[in-house]
Parts: C-alpha cells; sequence; structure tokens
C-alpha cells in the first residue's frame, strides 16, 4: 500500500476514532482525546515520510485531531470548556515530556534494549519541544477565540464548514508558522526553511478540510458529558 493512500486512511481512522469516543464518552472523551493526541503527535513527529514526492512528519494527522475536538467543545459547550481543554491538552504535554526526560536518564541495564529508542522519541532537542509546546498553546487558544468569533458572524448550521475550516485552516498556519520558526529558522538555509513552512502547513490545510464531515456528525449527536 502506498504512503499516499495509507495517509488518507490513517485520517479516516483518526477522524472516526474521535468520533467514536465522543459517542460513547461524550465531552468527557473528547478532554480524554486532547490530552493523547498532544502526546501522540509529538512521538510521531519524529517519524518523516515521503508522500506526494513531498517529505512531511507523521504527526500531523493526530495533531488535527485535538483540534477538531476544540471545535466540537466550543461549538456544543461553549467558549469555556474548549479553553479548558486546550489548558488540559497543553498540560499533559508538559508533564509527558518532563517525566520521560527523567526516564532516560537512567542508566540502561546490561540487557537493556529499549534505551535508544527511547532517546530517539524523547529525547528532543529543547528547541523542538519549547517550538512545540508555545505553537500549541498559542494556535489552540487562539482556534477557540477566532471560532467563537465566527460563530456570531455565521450563526446557522448551515454555516458549520465555515466555523470549523475557517478556524482550524487560520489557527494552523499560526501553529505552523511559531513551530518552524522556533524550531527550523536558522537551522536550514532560508529556500529550505520555506519548503518545510510550506509543506507542512498544505498537509495541516489537507487535514483540515478532511474533518468536515465529522464535524457535522459530532453536531448531530446529542449532548453528553
Amino acid at each position: 500500500m502506498s504512503n499516499e493512500i495509507l495517509w488518507v486512511l490513517f485520517a479516516l481512522i483518526n477522524f472516526a476514532l474521535l468520533i467514536g469516543v465522543y459517542r460513547f464518552f461524550g465531552k468527557s472523551g473528547l478532554f480524554v482525546w486532547i490530552g493523547m493526541s498532544t502526546v501522540l503527535a509529538n512521538i510521531q513527529v519524529v517519524k518523516t515520510v515521503e508522500m506526494f514526492g513531498l517529505n512531511a512528519t507523521l504527526g500531523n494527522i493526530v495533531y488535527g485531531t485535538a483540534f477538531l475536538a476544540t471545535d466540537i467543545l466550543n461549538e456544543k459547550y461553549g467558549k469555556k470548556e474548549a479553553r479548558k481543554a486546550v489548558w488540559m491538552g497543553f498540560s499533559t504535554l508538559i508533564i509527558m515530556t518532563i517525566i520521560m526526560q527523567f526516564a532516560i536518564l537512567f542508566n540502561p541495564g546490561q540487557n537493556d534494549i529499549a534505551q535508544p529508542a527511547l532517546q530517539a522519541l524523547f529525547g528532543l532537542v529543547p528547541r523542538i519541544a519549547l517550538g512545540s509546546m508555545l505553537a500549541y498553546i498559542v494556535s489552540q487558544y487562539f482556534d477557540v477565540w477566532l471560532y467563537a468569533k465566527l460563530k456570531k458572524l455565521f450563526p446557522s448550521d448551515r454555516a458549520l464548514w465555515i466555523r470549523n475550516n475557517g478556524s482550524t485552516m487560520i489557527s494552523q498556519l499560526l501553529d505552523t508558522s511559531i513551530f518552524c520558526f522556533i524550531a527550523f529558522f536558522g537551522l536550514y538555509p532560508f529556500e529550505i526553511w520555506l519548503e518545510i513552512f510550506i509543506t507542512t502547513y498544505i498537509i495541516k490545510f489537507i487535514v483540515a478540510a478532511l474533518d468536515t464531515p465529522f464535524f457535522y456528525m459530532a453536531k448531530k449527536m446529542p449532548h453528553s458529558e
């Protein structure tokens, strides 16, 4: 199976699982999903894949589901609950980073086989870790604010796609700008840095567009705590 087909299938599975979690666990499921997705995204981001002739990181899909989850919370439970979820996700990311930094400091046993893999996954360069955390909190907070503004401007259910896509796509542009600037600017020639930036955003843009039908599904589900 090609990476391109697998990527589309992977995206659909991620969004379907999110909707399933919301269906069975309600609002609490969305809070759990946001914490889980921030951790998974920062693990997957260390893996690069080639798709459509472009090099990209793998974590963009599951990271995009966090934006969908906050949009669902904003739409159905209000801005306050969406902001709470953002801070829960941010706290989860910080806690995971701290705990795993200590974990890899332990001297491995003579027969240990996990240390190199753990170092590769969690031995994040401070600059990349800082860029990831700052991009997350700023872009997610902005997404919550922008969604609420768009909901006032376009309150009709027929305009759900405007609220969802508008807030997510613009927020993802902010996220990509902050992360790429902090993590990579100056490490590569400007042309290479710009290619990384554009490629990353294009993928996030596509992910944001793919989540639209799942957002409509969530909207039709009954409110649940």
